[in-house]
């Protein structure tokens, strides 16, 4: 069954080149939306957008650089340029690179915490900056981010990921309490342990997917298609009366 009020949206999904990313905007064009795919890995962007059209939906692919803020406002620009206006963003994309070097906070080069917090937060700050004056114009719109349940469940590495992740939920409540009555809705979602295809391609995906299983109350891990679920119902007139949260979507991991 399709979810209501996705067809002829024009949606801009910031990070879609692989991933989680990939996986919603695949989605979102099999509910008829019209898809700007923005990636820093473009041909990555451009396969995205090829798989959708091919599958018969509308999309284009956009290279940007989360950490550019010029970039992201071009991104925000090419969707008003390519399909005439902005009705909802998926805000996803990462610095994946800088989090193998995100130690802890005694041993962590401040380079690498910057970097994190430039691309993980300053980066999501900047998307929504240049994306709902847009939807303004169109009468309101739709936001969802991507946070992590490592905002939430204490980890002995990875502090500037989580401190991140953890900012995106404050900036999720900052504007649905802001633009709410103008018609915004904004919501985050926040995936466990997610098995994307290079995950599972790794060498070590046994072990990877044995230690998940011990952590959460479901049977099985969680995939790609789980959250672009979620990330789609959020996106469409299903999800109207949802604002302001952040939702985790991990098999249980986090009780709450």
């Amino acid at each position: 069954m399709s979810l209501r009020g996705l067809a002829d949206k024009v949606i801009v999904v910031a990070g879609g080149a692989t991933g989680i990313g990939a996986a919603t905007a695949a989605r979102l064009g099999v509910e008829g939306a019209r898809l700007v795919i923005g990636d820093v890995a473009a041909d990555g962007a451009q396969r995205t957008a090829a798989r959708i059209t091919a599958d018969g939906g509308s999309a284009c692919a956009a290279a940007f650089d989360l950490a550019d803020p010029a970039s992201v406002a071009d991104l925000m620009t090419t969707a008003v340029a390519r399909y005439g206006g902005l009705d909802a963003l998926f805000t996803v994309g990462a610095d994946m690179a800088a989090l193998r070097s995100d130690t802890d906070v005694v041993d962590i080069d401040l380079d690498v915490w910057d970097r994190v917090m430039t691309v993980n937060l300053r980066g999501y700050v900047a998307a929504m900056k240049y994306a709902i004056p847009k939807m303004l114009e169109r009468g309101g719109g739709v936001i969802v981010n991507m946070s992590s349940a490592a905002a939430f469940q204490g980890e002995p590495t990875r502090p500037a990921y989580a401190t991140a992740k953890a900012g995106i939920g404050a900036l999720t409540r900052h504007v649905a309490a802001r633009w709410g009555k103008e018609g915004i809705r904004c919501n985050a979602v926040a995936p466990g342990f997610t098995a994307t295809e290079a995950i599972r391609a790794a060498p070590q995906w046994p072990d990877l997917e044995a230690a998940a299983l011990k952590r959460i109350r479901s049977p099985r891990v969680g995939d790609t298609d789980d959250v672009a679920s979620l990330v789609a119902f959020l996106l469409s007139e299903e999800g109207a009366w949802i604002n302001g949260q952040v939702i985790n979507i991990d098999g249980g991991t986090i009780l709450r």
